[in-house]
Parts: structure tokens; C-alpha cells; sequence
């Protein structure tokens, strides 16, 4: 090997090995995450539903808005369309007026009909218990999956949001770059799994009303309590 080559490959080295230094060690990362689930004892999710087909809509049409304005919407959505054969009958354009006030509306709007007929087509009309059959459906990723297991079935499973991945990296619990299912994985391996779906809710809480994303104190330490 040339010097050229060993002084890149030291190099390499050496920015694997600070890159992995300055992540938390799973003893810190825990203490953090519990400093955060202690905070918001009551945290749960914010969607209003009240049978397994309306959760899985909420979640479905909550991609890139907020809970508070997906609860403006399915009210009448609900009313309109209360189970997979109303929905599934519905022309597109019904559907879409429902929730217009949402972003991406027209996309939702055809995934929410294709799920309902796909429910009644393949599942006798019920919402799927797994991830791997909740993943088939359209509009469906492994976030809103995790969403709809946690709550709908009580599964302990880690949504992995903007909230969620935000905290992990600001407290370096994973790398800067982690992909959502890599932050899935790392949260799920420090914690046991009765505390998966409370934990996954008190950092959405903490990253949505205690530290957001505009907070001017860079310092995600200030914050714990």
C-alpha cells in the first residue's frame, strides 16, 4: 500500500472512530430516553378515532400535516364514509372534498379508496393485525404500520416520525444520517418492549412542545427536565 493509501485509510479510521465516539453509549441513550418518557406521563397519541378502520385513515392522511388538522377533517370524513364498503363505493371526488384542507389531498384520497376496497377484497373487510399485511396496503409505509399496531392493536411498535428521528440525532442516540429504520431499530434495542409505544409518544410530545424544531437553544440537554 502506498503512503497516499495508508494516510487516506488512516484517515478513514480515524473518522469512523470519532464518529462512533460521539454517539451516546446505550446506558446514556437510555437515561435520556427515560429523562424524556418521565416528562410526559400521559403522552399518547393525538388522532381521534373510534374503531381500527377510522385509525388507520387518521394515520394514512396525517403524512406532512398536523394531528390537529387531520382531526378537523375526518369528522365529516367519518361520517361520510364510516366503513371499507361506503368508502370503497365512494366516487374519488367525494373523498377528496372531505379532506381537501390537507396537503396532498388527491393522493390520499385515492389511497384511502384503494385500501378500503383492497380491506374488503382481501381481509373480510377488517383492518390487518401484522406489519407485513398493513404494509401491502396503498399510502401504507412501515411508519403508519407501527402507528395502527400501537394503537388499533396495542403491539409494541416504534413510529418512527419527524419528531421521533429529530430527538435521536439531536441527543446523538444515532448518526446524523440514520435512516428512519435505522432509528426504529436503535430505539427498539435499548428499550424494552412494554415501554416501546409510551417512549415513541413522549418523544413526539418532547419534539413537538418542548424542544421543536425552530427552538433557538441548540442545546437538546437544556430541555430534559
Amino acid at each position: 500500500m502506498s503512503d497516499k493509501a495508508k494516510t487516506k485509510s488512516k484517515e478513514a479510521t480515524r473518522i469512523a472512530k470519532v464518529t462512533t465516539e460521539e454517539l451516546l453509549s446505550d446506558e446514556e441513550a437510555r437515561k435520556v430516553l427515560r429523562q424524556i418518557d418521565t416528562m410526559y406521563p400521559d403522552a399518547k397519541g393525538e388522532l381521534n378515532w373510534n374503531n381500527k378502520f377510522q385509525l388507520l385513515c387518521a394515520v394514512m392522511i396525517s403524512a406532512q400535516t398536523t394531528d390537529k388538522m387531520v382531526n378537523q377533517v375526518t369528522p365529516q370524513l367519518f361520517a361520510d364514509f364510516p366503513t371499507p364498503e361506503a368508502m370503497a363505493k365512494a366516487p374519488i371526488q367525494a373523498i377528496e372534498g372531505d379532506i381537501s384542507r390537507l396537503g396532498l389531498y388527491r393522493t390520499k384520497a385515492k389511497h384511502l379508496k384503494e385500501t378500503a376496497q383492497i380491506l374488503i377484497d382481501d381481509f373480510g373487510g377488517k383492518v390487518p393485525g401484522t406489519k407485513a399485511e398493513l404494509v401491502t396496503l396503498p399510502g401504507v409505509g412501515g411508519k403508519t404500520a407501527n402507528v395502527v399496531l400501537a394503537e388499533g392493536w396495542g403491539i409494541p411498535a416504534i413510529a418512527v416520525d419527524t419528531h421521533v428521528s429529530r430527538i435521536a440525532k439531536k441527543f446523538k442516540i444515532v448518526p446524523e444520517k440514520a435512516t428512519p429504520e435505522q432509528v426504529e431499530k436503535r430505539l427498539e434495542e435499548l428499550l424494552p418492549k412494554d415501554e416501546w409505544i409510551h417512549t415513541h409518544h413522549a418523544m413526539i410530545f418532547f419534539g413537538r412542545y418542548t424542544m421543536p424544531a425552530r427552538a433557538k437553544n441548540q442545546d437538546p440537554y437544556s430541555y430534559l427536565k
